[in-house]
C-alpha cells in the first residue's frame, strides 16, 4: 500500500497534534498590513521589530475581500516545528538536509486527475479575470510596494528543457495580470534560464506553487555550490520526505507544476521588459526584509504576465511569510547550515560538529561553527573552516567558532564563549574588501570609504571562541552530578 502523498493539508493535519504549535483564527482581517501586525505579536520572531516572540502557526479563516480563501502564515518560523514536520531532531536540521542533497529522490510526473492543484482554473481570457482579487497576497507593512508573493517557488527550465529549478523570489503584484519579480543577480538558476530566453527574445514559461508542504519550500532556497547549475531542488524535499514530488503539465504554459500546491499562477517571463516595483505606491520601498529593514523598491524589475491561476476548491491556503521573521531563517538558515556542512567535511572532515544560522542574521549574515579539536595539530583549523564558509557563501558575514562543550542553539553560551574564551587582540579576524548580501543596509561606501568602494562589498569578522589546544584543562566547565531520574522531581 502506497503512503498518502505528503502536502500542506497532511503536514498541517500532524501539527494540530502537537500542542501549541497552530492556531487559527476566524476573526476578520485585513490582509493590507493588519495579518502581518497581528502575526508580529503572536509569532514571527527573527529581526522583527520587538515586541515579538516564538509562537504557533496562524490561520486566517476569514480574509477580508477573499470570501474563500484562507492565509497561512508562520509555518517554519520555529526550529524546533520545522523539526516536528520533518520528524527530525531540531538540532541536526542541516546534516539531516546536507543527506537530502546528497541522495536525492526526483519528482514525478502524475496525471491531471492527481493533481488537486488544478482543481478550479481561472484563464486569463476570463472576462473577469484580476490576479488582485484571485490570491490574496499579503502586504506586510503600510510602506510595502504592493501585495507580495512571498513565498512562491517558481519552477522553470532553460530554452531546451534540459536542466529545471525551482527557487523562491519576491513578487509583487503590479497588475490584473501582471506581477513583478526580483531575481537576485548572479547564482540563481532561474536567473541564468531567463537570461537565455532574453537574449533570444522569447518569453519563458513557469509556474509558481503556493502552499506547499515545507520540505518543498526549504529545499527550494539551496543554492550553488551545494546544488550546482541543473541540480533540480525538488530531489530534496523527494529525500526528506523519500518520497517523490508530484509535477503536473500546466494548462496555459509548456511549464511543470507541483501538483499538490494549494495555489498555482502560470505565466511567462518577458524578455526586455521591467517594471518599477513601487509603480503603483511610489513609496520607495518594496517590503521588508530579512536584515530587518524594509528593501528599496527596485527601478526596474522583470515581469510576469500571468495567463492562470489554478487553486483547490476546498477553500484553499494562500500562504505568507513575514520577510524578517524566525521563518526566513528556517528557509534560508537551515540549507545554508548543510551546504557549509558538506563543504567543510570535504575539506576537513570530522572538525565541524554542527553549524547554525541564527535568528540575529536572518538565516544568511551568521554562522555559528562548532569545532572538534583532536590534538595540537588541529590549533589553527577552525580558522581554516571560517575561510571554507566565507569562499563558498558571499552573503555570510559574520562566523563565531565555538567548542564542541558551546550549544550553538543557546546564545547566551555562544556569548559566554566570546566573555571567557577570547580575546579581541588575538582571537578578531576582519577581512575586508570582500562582497556581501546586497540587502545590508551597511555595506555603502558612506559608512565605510575606506574598504566599501562599490555598495555590495562589506567586510567579513570571524570571532574566534574556542580554547587553544594546548589550554585546554584550563577552560573545563563545572562539572554537575549526572542525575537520570531527574525528571520525577517536576512530577
Amino acid at each position: 500500500m502506497s503512503q498518502e502523498p505528503y502536502d500542506l493539508r497532511k503536514v498541517l493535519a500532524e501539527l494540530k497534534e502537537q500542542p501549541g504549535q497552530y492556531h487559527e483564527t476566524d476573526v476578520e482581517v485585513d490582509p493590507d498590513a493588519d495579518l502581518a501586525g497581528v502575526y508580529r505579536y503572536i509569532g514571527a520572531g527573527g529581526t522583527v521589530m520587538r515586541p515579538t516572540q516564538e509562537g504557533p502557526a496562524m490561520m486566517f479563516n476569514n480574509v477580508k475581500g477573499f470570501s474563500d480563501t484562507r492565509v497561512l502564515i508562520g509555518l517554519m518560523a520555529s526550529r524546533k516545528r520545522v523539526g516536528q514536520m520533518f520528524h527530525h531532531d531540531y538540532k541536526t536540521l542541516g546534516q539531516f538536509l546536507n543527506e537530502s542533497v546528497s541522495n536525492p529522490v526526483w519528482p514525478k510526473m502524475v496525471t491531471e486527475a492527481e493533481a488537486p492543484a488544478h482543481e478550479v482554473i481561472h484563464r486569463a481570457t476570463d472576462a473577469d479575470f484580476d490576479i488582485r482579487k484571485l490570491v490574496a497576497a499579503p502586504t506586510n507593512t503600510p510602506m510595502d510596494a504592493g501585495p507580495y508573493i512571498t513565498v512562491g517557488v517558481v519552477l522553470g527550465s532553460n530554452m531546451d528543457k534540459s536542466k529545471s529549478d525551482v527557487t523562491i523570489h519576491r513578487m509583487v503584484l503590479e497588475d490584473k495580470d501582471k506581477i513583478g519579480i526580483y531575481i537576485m543577480p548572479g547564482g540563481r538558476h532561474i536567473g541564468a534560464f531567463a537570461e537565455e530566453f532574453e537574449k533570444a527574445n522569447k518569453p519563458m514559461p513557469i509556474t509558481i506553487s503556493i502552499g506547499l508542504d515545507p520540505a518543498i519550500t526549504i529545499g527550494a532556497t539551496f543554492e550553488p555550490p551545494t546544488t550546482p547549475f541543473g541540480y533540480n531542488e525538488l530531489g530534496v524535499a523527494g529525500a526528506i520526505r523519500q518520497q517523490a514530488v508530484d509535477l503536473v503539465k500546466g494548462v496555459t504554459v509548456d511549464e511543470n507544476a507541483i501538483a499538490r500546491s494549494e495555489y498555482t499562477l502560470e505565466g511567462y517571463i518577458m524578455p526586455n521588459e521591467r517594471i518599477q516595483e513601487d509603480i503603483n505606491t511610489h513609496t520607495g520601498k518594496a517590503m521588508p526584509e530579512f536584515p530587518g529593514y524594509d528593501g528599496d523598491a527596485n527601478p526596474a524589475l522583470q515581469v510576469i504576465k500571468v495567463t492562470a491561476v489554478t487553486h483547490r476548491k476546498d477553500h484553499p491556503i494562500m500562504q505568507s511569510v513575514i520577510g524578517l521573521s524566525e521563518e526566513h531563517v528556517s528557509m534560508a538558515g537551515i540549507p545554508t547550515e548543510a551546504s557549509i556542512l558538506q563543504l567543510v567535511d570535504r575539506a576537513i572532515p570530522g572538525k565541524v560538529l554542527n553549524v547554525y544560522n541564527p535568528p540575529a542574521g536572518g538565516g544568511k549574515l551568521m554562522s555559528i561553527l562548532q569545532i572538534h579539536k583532536a590534538n595540537e595539530a588541529d590549533e589553527g583549523i577552525q580558522r581554516q573552516a571560517a575561510l571554507l564558509a566565507f569562499s563558498a557563501f558571499k552573503e555570510l558575514k559574520t562566523v563565531i567558532l565555538v567548542d564542541e562543550d558551546v550549544d550553538i542553539f543557546d546564545m547566551n553560551d555562544v556569548i559566554w564563549t566570546m566573555n571567557t574564551r577570547f580575546q579581541a587582540d588575538e582571537d578578531l579576524m576582519v577581512l575586508s574588501g570582500m562582497r556581501n548580501h546586497p540587502l545590508d543596509p551597511s555595506e555603502r561606501p558612506q559608512y565605510d570609504p575606506k574598504s566599501i568602494r562599490f555598495r555590495g562589498m562589506s567586510s567579513k569578522l570571524v570571532i574566534d571562541g574556542t580554547v587553544p589546544y594546548d589550554m585546554k584543562d584550563q577552560f573545563e566547565r563545572a562539572q554537575f552530578k549526572e542525575i537520570p531520574d531527574w525528571e520525577k522531581y517536576l512530577k
